[in-house]
């Protein structure tokens, strides 16, 4: 039974201005505009210039929801960035958007689930606020994966781009926006998918250790497609809801052989697919706000939709949230 206490109020979203093409791409790497689309649905990307990072763009994603929203984050008082890419190891990148926005009285958390990030930011958010401990939370899905990508390895450098997106989460006992979330983690698999740091193994297997991402694009295929079906039926379990009932579904954009093959295995349309890639690429923790953004400002998410969220990725993690849009 749902008895959420937390609304969805106000979303926004920001990419820097430089655009990295597939044809750019074919003069870095040994590759081209057709091998790339076949194989990931990816045209162009943004990149962050040098001096932008993962805390400037958390700043204006949530500047263009407060301009377009009219809304006011004074009164937050916890903010929470979801980000595999931080500006440092501490501070925080929320402890740095919370300066930069001169926000008085909040707490501020990074929280790193990967791409799966920003679905489980949302959990959190809505448990901190449907439990009385937080008014008014900002969930901040952000990266700069340019910054740990390898530009010579044509394998993951068509893949990545840099993006973010926010959402207001308040305190609404009579427009509830959560109906139900379901998480998952496989850490077993954590090394088809990584980015190396202190340690140089993974449950005692070695690692490449470049300081880049690096990752086994079939594993992770493999993994998506059979982990995701199942978890959108478990979230949809915990309701009254059908997947005939959904009104959108918006997957972590990874790849749109990955989209095609969920929506295949779980019978959803991939007309009814909110996606973020094929402009942006895939921005990890930032896919699913970008998306959910473009829905609503493109007039497709409207009051009353039942939308599914679903991000999965490194860890491995995945996280399902289904959304009455009651903005």
């Amino acid at each position: 039974m749902n008895n959420s206490r937390a609304q969805i109020t106000a979303v926004g979203s920001y990419v820097p201005e430089k655009i990295l093409t597939n044809e750019d791409l074919e003069r870095m790497v040994d590759t081209n505009d057709e091998w790339i689309i076949k194989r990931t649905g990816i045209k162009e990307r943004r990149m962050a210039s040098e001096q932008e990072f993962t805390s400037d763009i958390c700043v204006k994603a949530v500047e263009n929801l407060i301009e377009k929203n009219n809304k006011s984050v004074h009164d937050v008082d916890m903010i929470i960035v979801c980000t595999m890419t931080p500006d440092f190891k501490t501070p925080s990148v929320a402890a740095l958007v919370q300066a930069k926005l001169g926000i008085p009285n909040t707490g501020a958390i990074d929280l790193n689930a990967a791409c799966a990030g920003f679905t489980y930011g949302l959990h959190v958010a809505n448990g901190l606020v449907t439990a009385g401990l937080n008014k008014k939370v900002l969930v901040i899905g952000a990266e700069t994966m340019s910054k740990i990508t390898d530009f010579t390895d044509r394998t993951t450098c068509v893949l990545f781009g840099d993006g973010g997106g926010a959402v207001l989460v308040e305190y609404n006992e009579q427009y509830p926006s959560f109906l139900s979330s379901h998480l998952g983690s496989q850490g077993e698999l954590g090394k088809n998918l990584y980015c190396t740091d202190l340690s140089e193994s993974i449950n005692g297997e070695s690692l490449t250790t470049t300081g880049n991402i690096t990752q086994n694009g079939r594993e992770v295929y493999k993994w998506a497609v059979n982990t995701v079906p199942k978890g959108m039926l478990s979230v949809l379990e915990k309701t009254q809801i059908s997947l005939q009932e959904v009104d959108w579904f918006v997957p972590h954009s990874a790849n749109l052989r990955i989209i095609e093959s969920i929506c295949e295995r779980s019978q959803f349309p991939i007309e009814k697919t909110l996606k973020s890639l094929v402009e942006y690429g895939n921005t990890s923790a930032a896919t699913i706000p970008l998306a959910l953004d473009k829905g609503v400002t493109e007039g497709k998410i409207k009051r009353g939709d039942k939308i599914l969220l679903y991000g999965f990725g490194g860890g491995l993690t995945h996280a399902g949230v289904l959304l009455e849009w009651t903005a």
